[in-house]
């Protein structure tokens, strides 16, 4: 079974990062958030990374910027394979 999946979004964001990736960034882009750009901060990758590696750095980047958001707008989902 391979590894679950999570993506960073926002609370208001009514597009799925999973499926509907287009309207999820325009939606994101306009209300001024960036959050790709976000994450990709604070995510510590390297080109050798593992796909495995680089999924679990994807939700301790997740995992942090939700710790430290005191404006309560981002939100982690999980992939949920049909």
């Amino acid at each position: 079974m391979p590894n679950s999946e999570f993506r960073l979004t926002t609370a208001d964001n009514p597009y799925n990062p999973f499926t509907q990736f287009d309207p999820w960034y325009i939606f994101d882009m306009q209300k001024g958030y960036n959050t790709c750009a976000y994450l990709d901060r604070i995510m510590k990758t390297t080109p050798d990374m593992t796909d495995a590696e680089v999924n679990a750095e994807t939700e301790r980047a997740i995992d942090e910027i939700i710790k430290n958001d005191f404006l309560n707008i981002y939100r982690k989902i999980k992939n949920t394979p049909s």
